[in-house]
């Protein structure tokens, strides 16, 4: 589905991300891993064209370049760490902007938009909150009308920046559950950044580390995580780190 070939990104002179290639197939989750700086994030708004790369990228053998906005979000949608909330609208109104690239140029009109908008609120748990300004909701509250918005968007490449910010435990279970449901239900994949490698090794497919804008290695999820890939990524004994935190839970 997704094909990046020789990718990097520098800013001021300066190379956040340097030339990588990797390949994403329907049915796919891939989790982006490694410390603060590794170029996660910058790799995913490059991916979206949010951000100018050398290289090239290529959705299902079109270069991304070459598509429009239209035609980029049918195709892939992203869904950042922060939100932009200086402004005044409803939880239904952000969740609808998500089908913009759905309506008829001419028209306006958008024939599965309410059904799309309605279920995806549904599936996030907000129907609730749909007449109450953004303005309102907590961060976790915010961040699941703006996963709705991405779901109604229907992407076919859902693309993920921390999904897990501000959400508390009961509603984080149920938006990974919902996103590993979601991507096997078509022809979908997600890339998504986290810091919590306990969320990779429960619903990544493969994993990719990256260390000082350089992957380290793309790979089944339980190979990539491997305790020498994870000492070369980190710097530091993960897999001792994270038994210790279970066996704080395993005492009493």
């Amino acid at each position: 589905m997704l094909s990046v070939r020789g990718l990097s990104v520098s800013v001021g002179g300066r190379d956040i991300l340097r030339p990588l290639s990797l390949e994403v197939c329907e049915g796919e989750w891939l989790m982006l891993a490694g410390p603060n700086g590794a170029g996660k994030t910058t790799l995913l708004r490059a991916i979206s064209g949010a951000l100018p790369y050398r290289g090239g990228a290529f959705f299902e053998g079109r270069d991304l370049r070459g598509m429009n906005p239209r035609q980029r979000a049918r195709a892939m949608a992203l869904l950042s760490q922060r939100q932009e909330t200086g402004y005044a609208f409803t939880a239904e109104e952000v969740i609808r902007l998500g089908r913009y690239a759905h309506a008829s140029p001419l028209s306006g009109r958008d024939r599965e938009g309410e059904r799309a908008v309605l279920e995806a609120a549904r599936l996030c748990g907000v129907e609730n909150l749909m007449r109450q300004s953004i303005l309102t909701l907590s961060g976790g509250e915010l961040q699941r009308v703006f996963l709705a918005q991405v779901f109604a968007q229907d992407p076919r490449l859902l693309l993920l920046d921390e999904p897990a910010n501000h959400l508390d435990l009961k509603y984080l279970a149920q938006i990974f559950d919902l996103i590993s449901r979601w991507v096997r239900s078509g022809r979908r994949a997600v890339i998504s950044v986290v810091h919590d490698l306990s969320l990779t090794r429960r619903y990544a497919d493969t994993a990719a580390l990256l260390r000082e804008g350089r992957l380290l290695i793309k790979a089944p999820a339980a190979e990539a995580l491997s305790a020498g890939m994870l000492e070369e990524a980190y710097g530091m004994d993960v897999q001792g780190y994270m038994r210790g935190l279970l066996s704080a839970w395993q005492q009493g």
